[in-house]
């Protein structure tokens, strides 16, 4: 992130993102807001908050994409949430906490991963170990000890003599060959059933739930099942539990507190849907009023309890996403929209964009079923009259129906591709060349029959 300029951050997101250059603007400035945040002296630290951001456009033009392909960029937590999922506090639902106890936990996770990983060296020396008494057990012996009260008989496990020091090292050089990738041996796993116990409670079900099922996990002993595996699989179950054993969670979760809490990244989708239009309403009216009121202490800054500790969500940044058809971004609480001080409209595609949509990205929708069919040997090609009538009928179809933005182009390449992947494996020619022609013949008559179009394309 320290070398990440907003420039190249937005060059990063072109490679995957099509159009909407003033949305990836503000984010990457956001983004680089955090590290030169960290930056600044200590005692101003405190006191610079995250500009907010929300993003509205119709659905299907990049709102959810940019803000996921700029966490993966960064290296940063990320989590995103609906906003209709939540329910105010005293409704049966989620708390809005609950985002940040999703935060936390995904954080965890992907630090004890990283952790994992940097442990993975000593932890495959470790589980080769085990493999090699597995397959070679260590000589045991018994002989006498006099102590104080007389002769006890103690047993000593020895690796033995030079002969089987000999025999050992041969085994692991025939187990870095492979020769004893298909063998089977005995493993003991360890098991432990614990009872699916969930409670309602106002601190939210689930976090009650998990710390519940913790406390019994504790009290439950430990069920070792003996299973017979392939060494090669042994290998790799070893491994981790080695790889588990040499992780201190007591660090990692210190460290995924502290990344959630300066860099962490919520990602709150469908916020028009708790906005209420016309002023005060009734009915779920005053529940979504209730949302953006639970809403409004998590993203001014307050302290959340979770179970690995208390959580400040005073630096997370909140990037909001809405297509705000029925409602306007001033039909939320005044003191909501303060928190959210950027607003960025995305622009509606234009069938220029789809067609590059269709072909420029790195996961470009054409580049994914041309690798998909190269699996059974068949060749795919689109001429560049096809890639404009492709984009010409999901623009038209948009504009007839519902747009949906660039998801209508997955539609109408299924619907194109269908025959093709279907007889994939069969097919006699093993290049198929898709041209404007057989587009129109596949799509023309779907498209023209506006009832038929709305439920197929």
């Amino acid at each position: 992130m320290e070398d990440l300029k907003p420039r190249e951050i937005v060059q990063e997101l072109d490679k995957y993102i099509i159009g909407q250059d003033h949305a990836k603007r503000f984010v990457a400035i956001a983004l680089r807001n955090r590290w030169r945040r960290r930056q600044v002296p200590q005692d101003l630290r405190d006191e610079i908050a995250p500009k907010n951001i929300i993003l509205i456009g119709p659905t299907g033009v990049g709102k959810t994409e940019i803000s996921r392909r700029l966490a993966k960029l960064a290296d940063v937590p990320f989590l995103k949430v609906e906003a209709t999922k939540f329910t105010e506090v005293g409704y049966v639902g989620r708390d809005v906490e609950s985002m940040i106890r999703d935060l936390v936990e995904v954080t965890v996770n992907m630090m004890r991963e990283k952790e994992e990983e940097e442990v993975a060296l000593p932890a495959m020396k470790a589980a080769e170990e085990r493999i090699l008494d597995i397959l070679l057990p260590p000589r045991r012996e018994t002989q006498p000890f006099a102590d104080a009260e007389g002769e006890t008989t103690l047993e000593i496990v020895t690796r033995g003599d030079s002969n089987q020091d000999s025999t050992r090292e041969k085994l692991r050089k025939m187990l870095h060959s492979g020769k004893f990738d298909d063998r089977y041996v005995d493993l003991e796993i360890n098991e432990r059933n614990t009872p699916v116990v969930e409670i309602f409670s106002n601190m939210g079900m689930e976090e009650v739930g998990f710390n519940f099922k913790d406390m019994l996990g504790g009290l439950m002993p430990k069920n070792t099942k003996k299973r017979k595996v392939k060494v090669s699989e042994a290998m790799e179950i070893l491994t981790q539990q080695e790889a588990q054993g040499l992780v201190d969670m007591e660090k990692v979760v210190k460290k995924a507190l502290s990344r959630v809490e300066e860099s962490g990244i919520i990602f709150l989708d469908e916020i028009d849907k708790i906005a209420v239009g016309g002023g005060k309403g009734q009915g779920p009216d005053v529940s979504r009023e209730g949302v953006q009121r639970d809403l409004l202490p998590i993203v001014e800054g307050t302290t959340v309890n979770t179970k690995y500790g208390m959580v400040k969500t005073d630096h997370i940044l909140f990037i909001a996403s809405g297509a705000f058809h029925m409602t306007k971004p001033s039909d939320l609480t005044p003191e909501l929209q303060g928190r959210f001080p950027i607003r960025v409209e995305l622009d509606s595609l234009t069938e220029h964009d789809f067609m590059r949509i269709l072909t420029e990205p790195k996961n470009a929708i054409m580049l994914q079923y041309q690798e998909l069919l190269k699996t059974e040997g068949v060749e795919l090609v689109f001429t560049q009259d096809s890639v404009a009538e492709i984009a010409s009928i999901a623009k038209e179809v948009n504009d007839r129906t519902e747009n949906i933005g660039a998801r209508r182009l997955h539609t109408v390449m299924e619907c194109l591709l269908e025959d093709i992947l279907y007889d994939a494996p069969e097919v006699p020619e093993k290049k198929i060349t898709i041209g404007a022609e057989m587009v129109r013949a596949k799509l023309e008559s779907i498209k023209e029959d506006e009832d038929l179009s709305r439920y197929i394309l």
